[in-house]
């Protein structure tokens, strides 16, 4: 028997529905039900007023609730079964999330590189890349912070090494690049990494590496050529720091490198957004420092964390 008709045949006429929909394709019903008797003969549409005398309204007994919210029970079970069980990922959301902060803590905040997966080693962004890292490493005293994946995440990485600074890592677990099939990075230290199953997680955890706490900190944020999720991950942090959101108590100095003119048509779209009037002018050349080369990156560094003349061996 339906529930429409369960209801029904135990209540009678004194109960009707006073709201209810069923979605044809999921048949889930959903309805509301409320207490009215036949309206007395007296009250018609238009006249008849006069109050009613008390008692005309019958109430449902105690089994009638009783059944009533066990029916009510049945259609939440129903469309609980429908729409699966409750979700559990904002949970393990915020436990990973808690995973990338002591992670940071534990190997201290510096430089992180954002950059395409798939540029291979022989490539001259990749030579680029380690040397720009090596120098950074070297001018800040920092830690180097990658997504640990392959491509210029790696020339990252390598430059770090040949400076003999500490390097830190979240990776997530799908990479547009090689090293899809496993979790585990193939040379660096466990110890020195996390691999993400959330992306939401890995970015809280590449912001919270950039920030400043102290004027002792000295990062950077340093996009470097890349796609899809270089892109996601920069504008993200560009639109965090225009409205103040990336929880640095100190200016985060962002640099895009802009080998070969790699990022050159971007620039321009920018600039037509500008003309367009959805870019006010100036706001996106306040957000970051474009540079050319590696020369310019550092010096950019060099003269935003005052570093002495004498120190900038590069």
């Amino acid at each position: 028997m339906s529930m429409e008709a369960a209801v029904g045949a135990e209540f009678g006429p004194h109960l009707h529905p006073a709201l209810g929909f069923r979605h044809s394709q999921r048949r889930v019903f959903f309805c509301c039900w409320r207490l009215h008797p036949p309206r007395p003969a007296s009250l018609g549409l238009c006249g008849g007023g006069g109050a009613r005398p008390r008692g005309a309204i019958p109430v449902a007994d105690g089994d009638q609730r009783r059944r009533l919210r066990e029916l009510e029970a049945e259609a939440e079970a129903e469309a609980g079964s429908i729409l699966g069980p409750p979700r559990s990922s904002p949970r393990e959301v915020r436990e990973e999330m808690a995973r990338c902060f002591d992670l940071v803590r534990r190997l201290g905040r510096g430089a992180v590189y954002l950059g395409s997966s798939r540029v291979p080693p022989t490539h001259p962004h990749f030579l680029q890349t380690t040397e720009l890292a090596r120098e950074i490493a070297r001018l800040l005293g920092c830690t180097t912070w990658t997504g640990a994946g392959p491509g210029l995440m790696d020339a990252a990485i390598q430059g770090a090494f040949e400076a003999d600074k500490p390097v830190g890592g979240l990776k997530i677990a799908k990479e547009a690049g090689e090293w899809t099939s496993s979790g585990f990075h193939p040379y660096l230290p466990p110890e020195t990494y996390l691999t993400c199953r959330f992306f939401s997680a890995r970015k809280h955890g590449l912001v919270d590496a950039a920030v400043r706490s102290s004027s002792t900190d000295r990062t950077a944020v340093v996009a470097l050529p890349g796609g899809v999720g270089t892109l996601d991950e920069l504008f993200e942090i560009l639109a965090l720091i225009q409205l103040e959101r990336i929880g640095s108590a100190l200016p985060v100095p962002v640099l895009l490198l802009n080998y070969d003119s790699y990022y050159s048509k971007l620039l321009e779209f920018l600039n037509d957004c500008q003309e367009w009037g959805t870019v006010a002018p100036g706001e996106v050349a306040s957000l970051w420092k474009v540079c050319d080369g590696n020369h310019e990156a550092l010096e950019y560094l060099a003269e935003f964390y005052g570093v002495p003349h004498n120190e900038r061996e590069y």
